[in-house]
């Protein structure tokens, strides 16, 4: 067998391994659930006699390794429907699952040696012997609910770490730990650029550095794209749901909704309105709101309202997965044979966008489903375009193909970008769309006379603001690049006879564009320059008498120790021009 299924077999068998070590430290009355193998180890979930604690961590491993140098045998059985309720009476978990089985269905029991079953599809290993040269370590403790439903049970899931040797679990452990440090959930709140509160459950507050940061990278988004044709609309955050039945959203999303009910309190009414959460209906709306003609396409309209989604609670993640937040859309109106040149050209923002950052991004397209919508030869023109698109942009083989996974509505590519630690991200999306302009009925005038319907491409580069910032939070580890940072300058005069100058100085830069702040009050320099340091402000100018009289500053570099003394305030000035002109990633040090 190839490593990566033999890992997983591994992996899952691994997990089996584990709820029988809880069933034999927690006892019989423990409720098994279910195990997988996921993508750096496998959890298991169980509903325990007592809460389990970190200490019992270390105990369910040692009883784990117990459990393999017994070496026991895995024996695979094929039971009917009847004998796999009895065997499992006691488990009502696998009872729920066992009778949501389709008849006939072939249903499998693994033994663990002799004193242990488990309901399961495999394969497993043979003998428990197999396992011990893997090398795998209990992560955490957590919460979940049965099905995902929380409604249902609340279960306690138990993760693991688990790889075939050693060294591979060394640096996963090694990578895992500079993830953490990295986290923007920690790194934000800690830098004073965001926070949540319990009444906004997944609703992040931005603060004013916060702010800052959001601000200048929108006002980058938007060069960009003016660069490219685009145009910015704002639209209403509620709308009557008649709105929404038109675009299919009632139907198909209408559970991810936040709801205003009508009379009554009842949300069919005629009057309910529901917080948008998308905005592709309002840039429809907005075509729709005059006659177009072949003249006028492409139409490429911009929009960054504020939209909400309603997440379960168990699933909010930081910015990573929010309630509110805005995306970084655009709605494109195009005629068929502008498909192809329209993706071309988006890809080559997303090019830009993630090169700013030093981002590397890559494409996966994903073709027509089984239960597409319209004319399957305007499907496959559509996507053999956008096979050259990737195929120029990114070479021939070297992208993924999704068969059947496109949209109902429209084939589509998805931006894959890795970070600064290899972490592969989902953000962007681009989608052709022949349904949405169908159900509104869109039109255009075409160069023969005929009304034509537009084709709609929806697209999204950073995926969401809120989102974006978050990974560039952990990119950079909050030390974010000179033009983007909140606070670019920070001025500490050493003492209040140097507040004039620190003053003149701040007007200086301001005028230059630059972002400043500075601590005039008389208290301990070292205390000023540590403030401005956990800031991560990429420079810290120290103003005393020599620079007032020359006219110099001084410079602390964010990430350095050294101290660059006499530098000309103008020279300084130019520095900080070049930088935010050049975007540049790294910092100039005279």
């Amino acid at each position: 067998m190839d490593r990566e299924p033999l890992q997983k077999v591994y992996r899952h068998s691994l997990a089996h391994v584990m709820a029988k070590a809880v069933f034999e430290l927690f006892g019989k009355e423990t409720q098994i659930a279910i195990g997988p193998e996921i993508a750096d180890g496998f959890y298991y979930d169980f509903l325990l006699p007592r809460p389990a604690t970190n200490e019992d961590m270390p105990k369910i491993e040692d009883k784990m390794r117990e459990i393999l140098k017994r070496k026991e045998t895995w024996t695979r059985k094929e039971v009917s429907k009847e004998e796999a309720l009895a065997l499992f009476a006691d488990q009502a978990f696998k009872i729920e699952l066992i009778n949501d089985l389709p008849d006939g269905e072939t249903i499998t029991v693994y033994d663990t040696g002799d004193d242990f079953r488990d309901l399961c599809r495999g394969p497993h290993v043979e003998n428990s012997q197999e396992l011990l040269s893997t090398s795998f370590k209990l992560r955490s403790i957590s919460g979940s609910y049965w099905r995902g439903d929380e409604n249902r049970e609340q279960l306690t899931r138990i993760y693991a770490y688990a790889f075939m040797t050693k060294d591979e679990l060394k640096q996963h452990l090694a990578f895992i730990k500079e993830a953490q440090e990295r986290d923007h959930k920690k790194i934000g709140p800690q830098l004073e650029l965001f926070m949540f509160d319990e009444t906004a459950p997944g609703m992040p507050y931005f603060l004013p550095r916060g702010w800052k940061l959001f601000n200048t990278l929108l006002d980058f988004w938007r060069g960009v794209h003016e660069k490219h044709g685009y145009t910015e609309i704002s639209a209403p955050p509620i709308n009557n749901k008649r709105l929404w039945v038109t675009s299919g959203h009632w139907a198909h999303y209408r559970d991810n909704m936040f709801l205003i009910p009508g009379a009554g309190g009842d949300i069919e009414a005629d009057d309910t309105f529901a917080v948008k959460p998308m905005n592709c209906p309002h840039a429809i709306k907005v075509f729709a709101h005059k006659t177009r003609s072949y003249k006028d396409l492409p139409i490429r309209i911009n929009q960054v309202d504020v939209i909400h989604r309603k997440e379960k609670s168990g699933e909010l993640n930081g910015l990573f997965r929010v309630q509110m937040f805005r995306q970084d859309d655009a709605h494109n109106f195009i005629m068929e044979e502008q498909i192809a040149s329209e993706m071309d050209d988006i890809l080559s923002i997303a090019r830009e966008l993630y090169a700013t950052f030093g981002l590397t991004f890559a494409a996966e397209l994903s073709t027509r489903p089984d239960d597409f919508m319209g004319d399957i030869e305007v499907w496959n023109k559509a996507e053999a375009e956008l096979k050259a698109i990737l195929d120029a942009k990114f070479g021939e083989g070297n992208y993924e193909i999704n068969e059947g996974d496109g949209a109902f509505y429209g084939p589509k590519i998805d931006i894959k970008m890795k970070d600064a630690i290899g972490r592969e991200w989902q953000l962007g999306t681009l989608q052709a769309d022949f349904q949405l302009p169908a159900n509104f009925g869109l039109r255009y005038t075409a160069q023969d006379g005929s009304q034509k319907q537009p084709v709609l491409l929806h697209r999204a580069i950073f995926g969401s603001f809120e989102r974006f910032i978050g990974i560039l939070i952990e990119n950079f580890k909050g030390a974010f690049p000179f033009w983007l940072s909140p606070y670019q300058v920070a001025l500490v005069p050493i003492r209040p006879e140097h507040n004039a100058y620190a003053e003149k100085v701040a007007s200086v830069l301001q005028q230059a564009g630059i972002r400043v702040e500075m601590d005039l009050g008389d208290h301990n320099m070292r205390d000023k320059i540590k403030k401005y340091k956990n800031y991560k402000d990429p420079y810290i100018l120290v103003l005393g008498d020599k620079e007032t009289s020359e006219e110099t500053v001084s410079l602390n570099i964010r990430g350095t120790n050294a101290q660059t003394q006499g530098v000309k305030l103008t020279r300084f000035v130019e520095m900080c021009e070049e930088m935010v002109k050049n975007r540049s990633l790294e910092l100039l040090a005279e």
